[in-house]
């Protein structure tokens, strides 16, 4: 079993990201690049089922911005990931769990939900 399970959006932090996010959800989502956020979230916020499931999970879970993996964890570890991604620490390294690329057959939060059960 996994510590810890580190998400990765392919989104930066901030209000204004946000809604561009939000708006680029709604009006382009084919072309949206976040599979984790349209899946994890809809326009209004986090989804129910997924909030229900990240709260009685019992490995926990850090969140993270493209930007704020990158200025927490690039300098450390020097890893380049193409994000969104599921990552997980073992032996003083980051591992993927779930890459981009697989990320890109992700259409639902209980298809997210059964890989993380699988995999943990």
């Amino acid at each position: 079993m996994h510590k810890k399970l580190i998400f990765v959006y392919n989104a930066n932090s901030g209000a204004w990201n946000s809604v561009l996010d939000s708006a680029h959800k709604m009006l382009k989502p084919e072309t949206y690049s976040c599979k984790l956020c349209a899946v994890t979230h809809g326009l209004t916020g986090e989804k129910k089922s997924w909030k229900k499931y990240r709260k009685s999970s019992n490995v926990p879970m850090e969140f993270y911005h493209k930007d704020e993996f990158l200025k927490t964890f690039a300098s450390k570890y020097l890893l380049k990931f193409e994000f969104p991604a599921v990552l997980y620490p073992e032996n003083e390294e980051l591992q993927v769990l779930i890459s981009a690329e697989e990320f890109k057959e992700i259409s639902s939060v209980e298809k997210l939900i059964g890989i993380i059960e699988n995999r943990v």
